[in-house]
C-alpha cells in the first residue's frame, strides 16, 4: 500500500480496524441468524450483539502467537463475551469471514471509486463543449493528418469512460458477493439460510455454488476492470504530455505560481502530474496480471491468492483512486492555447488538405492511381522545399488541365472538415447547453 498516495475517505475502508469491525459484524449477524433459526438461545445473540469487542493491538499480540489472523481475532472478542463465546464462530470458517468481509471493502472502495470516475468525466465534458469549435490539427502516426476540434477529441475521452464507469459497475456487481457455506462449501454445520440472512443484511449477493472460498474470477473481472479505467486515464495524460511538448504547445497541464520546474532549469514547465498518472496506471495494470493468477487454486482452496490480494486488492484500489482525482485536477485546470492549434495547423503549409484534392480529381473522372500520383507529387514539393501545396497545385500543368484556379481555392477551406462536430458531440450525449451539472451517468450527481 502506497501511503503517500492514500486519500483519507480510501484508507478508511483498508485499515485493520476497518477490517475487524467488518468480521465482527458477520459474526454477530450469523449469530442472529442462528437465533432466528432456532439454533441458538436468542438471548445469547442479543448478548453478543451488546458486548462483543476487541482491541486491534491485542489482536495482532494473539497471532503473532497462533500464527492465524482469524483465530486471533476470534479469541481476542471470545474474551469480551463470557459463556456467550462458545456460540461466537460456530459452524464458520476463516474465509466465510475473510471473503465476505472482503467484498464489504471493495464495494465500499468501489463507491470512491465511482464517484471520481464521474467527477472526471464530467471535466472532460465541461471542456469538451467549451472547445467544441476549437479547430487544431488531427495526428495519425504522431503527424499532420486533417483538422478536427479539440472539443472532438475530449468527446472520445468522455465516450471511453463511459464504456470504463459501465464495465466497473458490471465487475462490482461480480464482487459483491458472500459466501458462509462453511470448509468446503457444503454447508454441513450451518444452513444455508444463515447465509442469506448475512448476505442480506450486508447488501451482498452469494456465491450459488462456492469451495471454501469465493471463486477468483470474481476478483480478476474486478481489478481487470481497474486495470482498463487506468490504461484509460493514462492514455488520456499521455496525449496530454504529447500536446505539450515544446514544438507543439497546445495545451499545458495546470502550473502553480510558485511552483518550479526544473532544478537546474528554470524555464522548464514540465508535464509531471500527466507523468505521475502514467506512472501510477503501471502499476494497476500490473495487479491485473497477478489477480488472473489466482484464479487457478488446488482444489476447493489453498491459500496462495491470500497473501497476494492482501497487497494487490488495496493497491490497486488507492492507486487508481488517486490518479483519478489527480487527472480530474489536470483536465478543470487545463491551459488550453487555441491560437497555437492554428498556428500548428499551418505548419505543412496546406498538405493537411491533401484528400480534398485527390477527391477532387477522382470526382473529375481521374483514375485514383494516377490522381494520387498527381496530388502526392506536388505533396512532397511541399514537404521537401516548404513551397505552399496550393501553389504548387496551381503551378501543376495537370492540375490546371482539369481545374480553373478558383476551384482550387476551395480545396482549401476547413469548413467541411468541422461541419459534423455537432452531429458527433451529440453522439455521445453533449449538447452546446452541457454544464457537468447534468446527471450523465444514470445515476444521481
Amino acid at each position: 500500500m502506497i501511503d503517500r498516495y492514500t486519500l483519507p475517505e480510501m484508507k478508511a475502508v483498508w485499515t485493520d480496524e476497518s477490517r475487524f469491525h467488518r468480521w465482527l459484524e458477520i459474526e454477530i449477524l450469523a449469530c442472529e441468524a442462528r437465533a432466528e433459526l432456532g439454533l441458538i438461545p436468542r438471548d445469547a445473540a442479543v448478548r453478543i450483539r451488546r458486548n462483543a469487542s476487541f482491541d486491534v493491538e491485542s489482536i495482532h499480540l494473539e497471532e503473532e502467537t497462533v500464527r492465524h489472523d482469524v483465530i486471533a481475532f476470534v479469541s481476542t472478542v471470545g474474551k469480551s463475551l463470557g459463556d456467550d463465546a462458545c456460540f461466537f464462530h460456530e459452524g464458520l470458517t476463516s474465509s466465510d469471514i475473510l471473503d465476505t468481509a472482503l467484498a464489504t471493502q471493495l464495494v465500499d472502495a468501489s463507491g470512491l471509486i465511482e464517484k471520481e470516475l464521474i467527477l472526471l468525466r464530467k471535466a472532460i465534458g465541461v471542456l469538451a463543449v467549451r472547445h467544441m469549435h476549437t479547430p487544431m490539427i488531427g495526428r495519425t502516426h504522431g503527424v499532420h493528418a486533417e483538422p478536427i476540434t479539440f472539443g472532438l477529441k475530449l468527446a472520445v475521452w468522455y465516450e471511453e469512460l463511459k464504456r470504463a464507469l459501465e464495465r466497473f459497475r458490471a465487475a462490482v456487481r461480480e464482487i459483491a458477493v458472500g459466501k458462509l457455506s462453511g470448509a468446503v462449501g457444503n454447508f454441513a454445520h450451518l444452513p444455508p439460510d444463515v447465509e442469506l440472512y448475512v448476505c442480506r443484511a450486508l447488501n451482498l449477493g452469494f456465491e450459488p455454488a462456492a469451495t471454501q472460498v469465493v471463486q477468483r474470477d470474481r476478483h480478476a473481472a474486478f481489478v481487470t476492470s481497474l486495470a482498463l479505467m487506468a490504461a484509460s486515464a493514462e492514455k488520456i495524460a499521455t496525449e496530454i504530455r504529447h500536446l505539450q511538448r515544446s514544438e507543439v504547445l497546445e495545451v499545458e497541464e495546470p502550473f502553480g505560481k510558485d511552483q518550479k520546474g526544473s532544478s537546474a532549469m528554470p524555464h522548464k514547465r514540465n508535464p509531471v502530474l500527466c507523468e505521475n498518472v502514467a506512472g501510477l496506471a503501471r502499476l494497476v495494470r500490473a495487479h491485473a496480471v497477478s489477480a488472473l493468477e489466482n484464479v487457478a487454486l488446488w482444489h476447493e482452496r489453498d491459500i496462495s491468492h491470500s497473501s497476494v490480494e492482501r497487497v494487490i486488492l488495496p493497491d490497486a484500489s488507492i492507486i487508481l483512486h488517486f490518479l483519478l482525482r489527480r487527472l480530474t485536477g489536470i483536465v478543470s485546470g487545463l491551459i488550453v492555447r487555441a491560437d497555437r492549434m492554428e498556428q500548428n495547423m499551418d505548419h505543412l503549409h496546406g498538405l493537411i488538405f491533401s484528400q480534398k484534392v485527390l477527391l477532387a480529381l477522382t470526382r473529375k473522372g481521374v483514375a485514383r492511381d494516377l490522381a494520387y500520383r498527381v496530388v502526392q507529387r506536388n505533396a512532397m514539393k511541399t514537404w521537401e522545399r516548404g513551397v505552399p501545396f496550393r501553389t504548387n497545385l496551381e503551378n501543376d500543368p495537370d492540375i490546371r488541365k482539369w481545374f480553373e484556379p478558383g476551384q482550387i481555392a476551395g480545396w482549401f477551406d476547413i469548413e467541411p472538415y468541422l461541419a459534423h462536430v455537432l452531429d458527433i458531440m451529440e453522439r455521445v450525449g453533449l449538447t452546446p447547453d452541457f454544464t457537468g451539472q447534468e446527471n450523465i451517468d444514470g445515476d444521481a450527481t
